[in-house]
């Protein structure tokens, strides 16, 4: 689940503005956003979705009526996704509305910082309460649950940092391209390369940019889990960047840029230089999903991008499926008329 919100949150409540968390506290049949998703709205603007359609509409109507008369306390509410609401995907969603005043922007700061540094954040509140009560976690992976009924409702929740760290060796014009598409998916972008030249002219806030002459020994340091692709100016780089990182056991993906006869000059190489044959198939070569042909490089890089979303989802959803199933979701809040 990405926490992109906490940084808008953030930023709305140091400019002196108060706003409202509306998060998806849980779903039941079809639901545009699973439970977790977060927005934030204040009185003139927002920030993410809960799904868009007439349900954001309407929750962000709610909100702002919230922010001017002043209601402080938690509060869920049940909206039905049919007709009456000008949808058609036909489940439920309850979600949680809470009003966040600018005067907390300190405690928000810390949050953010405890999620940058790979922390986890647990959030509770309930009918009850006049807030929701946030203390700092080990990190693990984000989940949310919503207990009682409509007179005793409890939601908790579990807030991750992102886990999508992807390494890019190389920054030219396709590297370039997929950064750019990667960004905006929560990817936790490092992006190395060995000219002094390398990131000149280019946007890299948001980036962990790095000149090196050996890109190759910066490989030992990504988190396992890590998504590498290799695009480098240089096939001897490549190849370099590739025995290190079959010293590794622990990615999540491993891509080479290049054609098939590349990826049959390097396997014959890799296989004179010990690799099992065996271990061959982690090497992703030519890259991106089947089927997109272009040559350009936004053609390749939205072949590439949407390849590691589709392992990403992937790990994901394992992960998921892991952990204890969460419990069933009770709760009846009714939604005013």
């Amino acid at each position: 689940m990405r926490t992109d919100w906490l940084t808008a949150l953030h930023q709305r409540l140091a400019a002196g503005r108060d706003a409202v968390l509306i998060t998806v506290a849980g779903t039941q049949g079809s639901a545009p956003r699973d439970g977790g998703a977060t927005m934030v709205v204040d009185r003139d603007g927002q920030a993410e979705t809960i799904g868009g359609g007439h349900l954001e509409w309407q929750a962000v109507a709610h909100a702002r009526r919230l922010l001017e008369t002043g209601s402080t306390r938690p509060e869920v509410r049940r909206y039905n996704l049919g007709a009456r609401l000008g949808q058609c995907c036909g489940g439920v969603v309850w979600l949680l509305f809470e009003v966040v005043p600018a005067s907390a922007h300190v405690d928000w700061q810390q949050r953010c910082e405890q999620i940058a540094a790979g922390h986890g954040l647990l959030r509770k509140t309930s009918i009850f309460a006049r807030a929701s009560t946030w203390t700092a976690s080990a990190a693990g992976e984000a989940a949310c649950q919503l207990l009682g009924g409509p007179d005793d409702w409890l939601f908790e929740q579990a807030i991750a940092a992102q886990r999508f760290p992807v390494w890019v060796f190389g920054a030219g014009h396709v590297a370039q391209a997929l950064v750019r598409q990667l960004q905006p998916l929560g990817a936790s972008i490092t992006w190395i390369d060995s000219r002094d030249e390398a990131f000149a002219g280019i946007d890299t806030a948001g980036l962990n940019c790095l000149v090196t002459d050996l890109p190759e020994a910066e490989i030992a340091r990504a988190p396992a889990g890590s998504y590498f692709v290799v695009m480098t100016h240089s096939h001897a780089l490549d190849f370099a960047l590739c025995e290190a990182i079959y010293q590794r056991h622990d990615f999540a993906y491993f891509g080479l840029i290049g054609s098939r006869s590349k990826r049959m000059s390097f396997e014959h190489r890799l296989l004179e230089r010990g690799v099992i044959p065996d271990r061959l198939a982690e090497m992703t070569c030519p890259i991106g999903v089947p089927g997109i042909v272009g040559k350009e490089p936004a053609v390749i890089a939205l072949a590439v991008a949407a390849q590691l979303m589709q392992i990403h989802d992937t790990r994901q959803l394992l992960a998921q499926a892991a952990r204890p199933r969460l419990a069933e979701l009770p709760v009846r809040p009714l939604q005013p008329e």
